[in-house]
């Protein structure tokens, strides 16, 4: 007997269509089994994609993918629309080097109708997608599906505000809701409503065409359905959302597939925005993970039967435990000290701190454009507040640090995690060019840890400067050296000599201390840990040019506008230079795979150093 009865027969969508209405919950019950079995072997997000298995099922089978788009936000949530849609044997290499990614790609397949991995960006894309349509007279639908926190970030309200003003487009938001769950009675009367949907839409835009010939009468008609609907549901967000312009169905119970397929149904052949609310649960059908969607939210290998992960913790702490750690030792001493993070408690080290401090622990949604402001706001006030972001989501706050943050020259600190090459989850999320962003603005104090001790020490030299400072440092473990507990501050712009050798120079801008130094002792190089990437330390930088026929810039940033292109403003200068070798992150997006692989592909590890001097 086959292992999956229904799942080994479903290659693309066209093929959960073939299948009965009622044959849906088994297929559904397979494709939940292996999910479970394949995320424990490869690692990978699981909780988010085990709360949507039925609304992705229900959403292949209703409408006609990929010609109908479907915009998954965040795109976590996508591993069993990566398996209906022709990838079940790739799932054996997600988020490994060469194999498919752990989001939406368009260039992986043409049902990933756009590439995410940020948050809220799915409203805007889709309603792109229903204007083309729309303009190019074609009936495809338009459906983003967001939830899993998005909500929470601006841009999805920007899109939402634009998209209830086109009642001439026809786009459906589904709001996957996996905060809240449905107890009995709000699950039947959703159910209720799903199955009225049709006919109630239909008499309502009856009723409208009659009533338009007398608008007090229509205006009255408004009200009576404004009310009706606060008898059923008075604190429904529904109201907001109607507000906006769209019409809200729900909330409906996200793993009933009759219930979905039902909405889904009707909803695919109403006009103008719609807005359907579905409720989920992280971890569902897996009870460890129900039990705690936070642990399995990411998560390594692990024995699917047991639960247990594969241990990689080691005795050595990652860099987000050192933020982590000195954020609660320098909270205990400073009153003014206060944490901010954009919706990654865990992720940035902030767990502690939320437990220990929790009156000055801010965690503001995935809302990084606030976060920066609302720092600055309370720098305005005195306090010292240290925002825990990771390098790809500054991004997304760059004006927000340009203008509310530098120009004022308010002291916040920006603890940058996975600064460099994040490892599995890929392109969207390597910190390539942090380097190259906060170097131009003007007031910012800027700096690269070599290893964990350093760490602790840049992040107190950062909360003692009277300005924006930034320190950046990369995803897991540093080379070992342990942490000192003191609080101690380094000299401003100042780096130090590890390494005396001849002829050749290495500058190396954080994480890539290591491999320059064992590429110096290959080498019989000079190793210079530069510490600071703004200010610079010009004096030693033009000591090295003086005493070197070459020097070579190292940073796990991208090459252009980085580190090195500092280095080669103050060798400018000079009346006489050495030549200049720049090597950090290519021009191009890198895929995922881990850390080490990546690096070694940049050419980034000892080898590479040595090979690139060499070859010069």
């Amino acid at each position: 007997m086959s292992h999956y009865p229904y799942l080994d027969h479903i290659h693309f969508p066209t093929d959960v269509r073939a299948l009965n209405r009622n044959e849906l919950p088994m297929l559904a019950d397979e494709l939940r089994r292996f999910l479970i079995e394949s995320v424990s072997k490869t690692g990978g997000h699981l909780s988010s994609n085990l709360g949507t298995v039925e609304l992705t099922v229900a959403l292949h089978y209703v409408f006609n993918t990929p010609e109908d788009r479907i915009v998954w936000d965040v795109g976590h949530q996508t591993y069993s629309h990566k398996i209906l849609t022709g990838r079940r044997d790739a799932m054996a290499k997600l988020r490994h080097y060469g194999g498919i990614s752990g989001f939406p790609r368009r260039t992986e397949s043409e049902y990933d109708s756009f590439g995410t991995a940020h948050s809220s960006t799915s409203i805007s894309a889709a309603l792109a997608m229903a204007v083309a349509a729309r303009d190019h007279g074609e009936a495809r639908a338009s459906i983003a599906v967001i939830g899993d926190g998005a909500m929470s970030g601006g841009m999805a309200f920007e899109a939402l505000n634009n998209a209830g003003s086109m009642k001439n487009v026809n786009l459906l938001v589904i709001l996957n809701d996996n905060e809240m769950s449905i107890s009995p009675p709000v699950g039947a009367l959703s159910n209720i409503l799903a199955r009225l949907m049709a006919p109630y839409d239909a008499a309502r835009r009856l009723g409208k065409k009659v009533l338009c010939v007398a608008p007090p009468v229509l205006d009255l008609a408004r009200k009576v359905e404004e009310v009706a609907k606060g008898m059923v549901a008075p604190n429904s967000p529904g109201i907001l959302f109607e507000e906006l312009g769209f019409h809200y169905y729900g909330p409906v119970d996200g793993h009933d597939l009759d219930t979905l397929v039902q909405a889904l149904q009707n909803l695919r052949n109403f006009k103008g925005p719609q807005f359907l609310h579905v409720v989920t649960r992280k971890g569902q059908g897996y009870k460890l993970a129900e039990a705690d969607p936070t642990r399995y939210h990411g998560v390594s290998k692990f024995d699917h039967h047991t639960g247990l992960q594969e241990d990689s913790s080691g005795i050595r702490p990652t860099y987000t435990q050192v933020f982590g750690d000195w954020l609660c030792d320098v909270a205990a001493r400073d009153a003014r000290v206060v944490g901010i993070t954009p919706a990654m408690c865990d992720g940035s080290g902030l767990t502690r701190f939320a437990r220990e401090f929790p009156g000055r622990y801010y965690d503001v949604g995935i809302a990084e454009q606030h976060a920066l402001t609302f720092a600055a706001g309370l720098a305005c006030e005195g306090y010292r507040p240290v925002v825990a972001i990771y390098s790809t989501f500054l991004q997304r706050g760059y004006d927000q640090l340009i203008h509310d943050i530098a120009l004022q020259n308010l002291p916040v600190v920006l603890a940058i995690d996975r600064a460099g090459l994040a490892g599995a989850d890929g392109a969207t999320h390597h910190g390539a060019f942090d380097l190259s962003f906060l170097a131009c603005v003007p007031n910012m104090l800027v700096m690269t840890p070599a290893d964990e001790n350093e760490c602790r020490q840049m992040l107190n030299t950062a909360l003692h400067f009277d300005g924006p400072s930034a320190v950046r440092y990369p995803r897991g473990k540093g080379p070992g050296v342990i942490p000192e507990a003191s609080l101690d501050t380094l000299p401003l712009g100042k780096g130090e000599i590890r390494r005396h050798g001849q002829k050749t120079a290495l500058l190396a801008f954080g994480s890539l201390l290591a491999p320059a130094l064992e590429a110096g002792e290959t080498l019989d190089a000079t190793v210079a840990n530069m510490r600071f990437v703004k200010p610079l330390d010009e004096a030693l930088i033009v000591s090295l040019a003086q005493e070197h026929d070459l020097l070579v810039t190292l940073e796990e940033n991208a090459v252009i506008g980085g580190a090195g292109s500092e280095v080669a403003r103050v060798l400018d200068a000079l009346p006489a230079r050495p030549r200049l070798l720049r090597l950090g992150l290519p021009d191009r997006f890198i895929d995922h795979g881990e850390q080490r692989q990546l690096l070694t592909e940049a050419g980034l590890d000892a080898a590479g150093i040595v090979s690139s001097i060499h070859a010069l």
